[in-house]
């Protein structure tokens, strides 16, 4: 049912209800060209019966299977789709695309070289495309003008060329992946599933089923909380319970075929579950002999975040009444007390605001001019939002998870008070920031929001650092990773990884650090951030890829052999869209006729590098510059 509401003189959004994502259909699970994205009830009701029901027990068959709706796991899953290969992937949230959605980084992040020389995939450029597409707000509001706009039509942020709403980036990353479908029909994809585990082959080095869950809302106005610290359980539960009906999913290859899995899971989730070798957090010289590497310390990756979505104008005072009461396990003011623009005005010109904004409703320049009523800006800011104090860490090492039961029932690996910490920390920099201003901010939150969760904050926090593979042996290390120096211009030691290149990328080594609450040493390299001039064009090598222990899958994202400074240069957009546009290729290439029988880690020592190569150059991904 929609309700027109005629707004009063001084209210700031008079919303329709509308429902625009998955979580509110009868099932998120998105079949072919089954599509979820319309902004009107009855027509998005339709569409959801249309889609295939969930039964309780599925299966799906796959040739490339992938683990994670993130950016790299829709690169991916796009590159292979492409090719024909029948392709299968499960996401937890209910928005496809991590970063620029669900995650609440859509503001595009690139380096001056990536830019000069666009030296980017062909793919990645067709996505922002379909980014800069997409209706920019999902629901009407007072604010006419900016009804019926395109992304392109108000898009003006500083941080890069492309800034705009999560919900535009998951229509977006749906869009992309329809259309790949058209080339291998057979294909599926679905939202709101969470990974269980994997089964192997007799060898223990195959895997040959994919586990999983499925939730489908009971109620069909279901709105996430926003609060993942509070969700999580559920969302990875065998169990129904009121919110959810639950039914078991598999993935498995077609019948006398092979299945090559991907995880593209941000914290690198089958890798955990899996227990393969892989380090986690800061390491030291004597372990990376890394010139900034400063100490061993699993606890230490680079800080999460949960972005919101403020705007100008005034709801009253509402927002600031719903978040000013959340109580937090730290003293408000310890906050506050960190919180700072960093030396940039809040509003104008190159501003805090402007920085990520994400609705501008007269596209003036975001280097010049102040934001008018109506204007929205995504908040991901180091001094405010970031969160990196590790009482307790985020990402679960291999002790918590076994002594936590996960190892037998997995839950994600990622520990719930972490997560509320980050949530509390987002809501108290809300409240600041609305108190701050000179001009009424309102945050956003709720049904048909650009982030549109009862809390406003992200469905899923901004992950800059996970589980990080260890390779096996290539390029003179039995455990390869990429280190500093090979990324360095000013730094000795670095290697020429071009012979097994499946991608280039690039950006400064960007650290977000970790820290105790009671101010022991951390281990963080904070000495190893440096200016993009500083970092020679990124090679990604295949070997990156390519993990110890199982033989039939690769990494698709953020958990690639690199070390954590390494890390930092690569976990933006660009980086992972790169090593999920490979994976997803290279698999790909592994299910067509004639190299069937080949396993990832055989293609070097067969010397089947050129022939990969001139593949991927044919996807349109660059290998050097």
């Amino acid at each position: 049912m929609s309700t027109n509401i005629s707004p009063k003189k001084g209210d700031f959004f008079a919303f329709v209800s509308v429902a625009v994502l998955g979580f509110a259909t009868r099932s998120s699970t998105i079949v072919g060209n089954a599509e979820p994205w319309s902004t009107n009830r009855q027509e998005r009701d339709t569409l959801a019966n249309s889609i295939t029901p969930v039964d309780r027990d599925r299966v799906w068959e796959c040739e490339v299977a992938i683990v994670g709706g993130s950016l790299g796991g829709i690169a991916a899953a796009y590159h292979a789709m492409q090719a024909g290969s029948v392709t299968c992937l499960i996401e937890l949230t209910p928005m496809l695309g991590g970063q620029v959605s669900s995650q609440g980084v859509s503001a595009i992040d690139e380096s001056f070289l990536m830019h000069q020389t666009q030296a980017f995939p062909n793919s990645w450029k067709y996505f922002k495309q379909l980014i800069s597409q997409q209706p920019a707000l999902l629901s009407k509001s007072i604010f006419l003008e900016a009804n019926s706009k395109l992304v392109s039509e108000t898009n003006s942020c500083w941080v890069g060329d492309l800034c705009f709403s999560p919900t535009a980036g998951a229509m977006a990353a749906n869009r992309l992946l329809q259309e790949a479908a058209k080339k291998s029909p057979s294909s599926r994809w679905g939202t709101e599933i969470a990974f269980k585990g994997v089964e192997f082959d007799p060898s223990g080095k195959t895997i040959s089923a994919i586990n999983a869950v499925q939730r489908t809302p009971r109620d069909r106005n279901y709105i996430p909380k926003g609060r993942l610290s509070q969700e999580i359980a559920s969302w990875y539960s065998w169990q129904s319970d009121d919110e959810f009906e639950k039914s078991r999913l598999r993935l498995q290859p077609p019948p006398g075929k092979r299945m090559i899995v991907i995880d593209a899971t941000d914290t690198g989730e089958l890798v955990a579950w899996a227990k393969i070798p892989h380090r986690m957090g800061s390491e030291s010289y004597k372990t990376t002999e890394e010139p900034h590497a400063i100490a061993d310390n699993p606890d230490c990756t680079q800080a999460f975040t949960f972005p919101f979505v403020l705007a100008i104008g005034s709801d009253r005072n509402k927002s600031n009444k719903q978040v000013a009461p959340i109580k937090t396990v730290y003293k408000k003011e310890l906050h506050r007390q960190e919180f700072s623009f960093s030396s940039y005005p809040m509003l104008t010109g190159r501003s805090f605001f402007n920085y990520r904004r994400i609705i501008s409703q007269t596209r003036n320049n975001p280097n010049w001019d102040s934001p008018v009523v109506g204007d929205m800006t995504i908040v991901n800011w180091n001094p405010g939002n970031d969160w990196g104090v590790m009482n307790p860490p985020l990402i679960m090492a291999s002790e918590a998870i076994q002594s936590s039961g996960q190892s037998q029932d997995w839950q994600g690996g990622l520990n719930p008070t972490a997560l509320s910490h980050g949530e509390e920390r987002a809501l108290v920099f809300s409240e600041w920031l609305m108190q701050s201003s000179p001009i009424p901010l309102t945050h956003l939150s709720g049904e048909g929001m650009p982030m549109p969760t009862q809390s406003g904050l992200s469905l899923y926090p901004y992950i800059r650092e996970g589980r990080r593979i260890l390779g096996r042996n290539a390029y003179g290390q039995t455990q390869f990773m990429m280190r500093e120096q090979d990324i360095r211009y000013d730094l000795a030691g670095g290697r020429d990884f071009s012979p097994t290149a499946i991608g280039v990328t690039h950006y400064a080594v960007d650290m977000h650090g970790c820290r105790y609450n009671n101010g022991k040493p951390s281990g963080e390299a904070s000495s190893a951030a440096t200016n993009e001039s500083l970092v020679r064009p990124i090679v990604i090598p295949l070997e990156s890829l390519i993990p110890q222990k199982i033989d039939n899958l690769f990494i698709g994202g953020k958990a690639i052999a690199v070390s954590h400074i390494v890390n930092g240069a690569t976990r933006v957009h660009t980086g992972e869209w790169v090593i999920g546009s490979a994976a997803g290729s290279t698999a790909a290439w592994l299910t067509q006729s004639g190299n069937s029988t080949i396993m990832p880690f055989e293609i070097v020592s067969k010397g089947l590098m050129p022939n990969l190569q001139a593949y991927l150059r044919s996807q349109g991904i660059i290998l050097n510059l």
